[in-house]
């Protein structure tokens, strides 16, 4: 029975020791995405800042506050699971702490019991008649080496007992712990949802002004609907010419080993620049007049700092830089039958015909109209794909 009670002790204490180890990976992973929806914020509330100094666009303001509010809104999300996480698993240590706390109590009444017994029996004739009177030889042998080891047997499992003890105290300061973080955590809860109410205010406001121009907005959009159209043909052009015959009448010949080994790259991708995704891929309506369909985005556009450098995302050959109307400088790189697309630079670092590396600098990321947004589009042969599921979760 001592043994099994002590084996099944430091059973437990390993599980806390695993639990610990899998608590620490979850905590790094919640700081890590905390640290980047935090980062996402301070950015965009340092572009509305810029915006509202140079009197901008209504709708740009607009969309980087509903940004803003989906960045707070996540980042609440994030703190109220680690809350619920932190309860949970403080109600489970504290569980485990009592079990362990009832073995530790079992065993030294057991243990209390044995020296007791040991004392009581140390006259050698008494123990000598008791192995003698055994039913058996083995029975003799088992009875004669529990005597023997039994003073050391003793010593050592008392040790285990506090062993087991520290580990004890070294749990409850852990659970301590847990609990300030927890509360901690709570506080900044509620201070994020304060700024939430107040951003949200704001948005309210823009809306409201929106509303009382409908018409002006319906003709910037028209000429927004024009710029992605020439866009989109242009885009198509130049992928098309990449694909056809050179001017010799000569095949072009494909990469397709780097084509297939960007196509094993879903998911993985780095991102061409470190920002807030504020216009996704994909059919959307107006933000304000619902009944009104946007033009199709063909990729996403990424909001970003002054001056951002933007990298290449894969191993690739720059094809074309092209000038286009709202879009400034553009550059197409291909991946064998893949394409990528960086547009709103205002300045180059590469020329058509260069091979670029994955993570090399193309460019600089211009200011359009208030704007520092990088537009960014993917493409497999002449079909738009969604940037977001090639790029690596952040």
């Amino acid at each position: 029975m001592t043994s099994r009670t002590i084996y099944a002790s430091v059973f437990v204490v390993a599980v806390f020791l695993s639990a610990i180890s899998l608590r620490a990976q979850d905590i790094t992973e919640h700081e890590k995405r905390k640290a980047q929806l935090e980062k996402d914020i301070e950015l965009i509330d340092r572009q509305l800042s810029e915006n509202e100094s140079r009197s901008r666009s209504m709708l740009s303001d607009l969309t980087l506050i509903r940004a803003q509010i989906s960045s707070r809104t996540a980042l609440i999300a994030e703190s109220g699971r680690m809350i619920r996480k932190y309860s949970d698993e403080i109600y489970l240590t504290q569980l485990q702490i009592n079990r362990l706390d009832a073995r530790i109590d079992t065993l030294t009444v057991h243990f209390g019991k044995l020296v007791r017994s040991a004392y009581k029996n140390r006259d050698a004739k008494v123990w000598y008649m008791y192995i003698l009177a055994s039913e058996n030889l083995g029975q003799a042998f088992r009875r004669y080496s529990y005597f023997r080891d039994l003073s050391s047997g003793l010593k050592r499992q008392a040790g285990e007992i506090q062993d087991a003890k520290a580990e004890l105290q070294k749990k409850k300061a852990e659970l301590q712990k847990i609990k300030e973080e927890a509360e901690k955590i709570k506080a900044q809860r509620e201070e994020e949802l304060a700024d939430l109410h107040a951003e949200e205010k704001k948005a309210e406001g823009v809306v409201s002004r929106l509303r009382q121009d409908r018409r002006k907005y319906e003709k910037e959009l028209s000429a927004k609907r024009k710029e992605v159209d020439a866009l989109n043909k242009e885009i198509e052009r130049l992928i098309a010419a990449a694909m056809k015959e050179d001017g010799k009448g000569e095949a072009e010949e494909v990469d397709y080993a780097l084509d297939a080994e960007f196509s094993k790259n879903r998911g993985k991708l780095p991102w061409p620049v470190d920002g807030v995704v504020v216009d996704r891929f994909g059919q959307h309506y107006h933000p304000v007049f619902k009944t009104v369909k946007l033009p199709f985005n063909n990729g996403i556009s990424i909001a970003v700092a002054r001056n951002a450098r933007v990298k290449a995302v894969f191993d690739g050959v720059v094809k074309q830089i092209v000038v286009m109307p709202g879009y400034n400088q553009c550059v197409l790189i291909q991946h064998g039958n893949w394409f990528s697309f960086y547009c709103k630079l205002q300045g180059t670092t590469v020329k058509a015909g260069d091979k670029v590396k994955t993570g090399q600098v193309i460019g600089i990321v211009d200011t359009i109209n208030g704007d520092t947004q990088l537009h960014f589009q993917i493409w497999q042969k002449q079909t738009p794909q969604n940037p977001e599921l090639w790029l690596r979760k952040r």
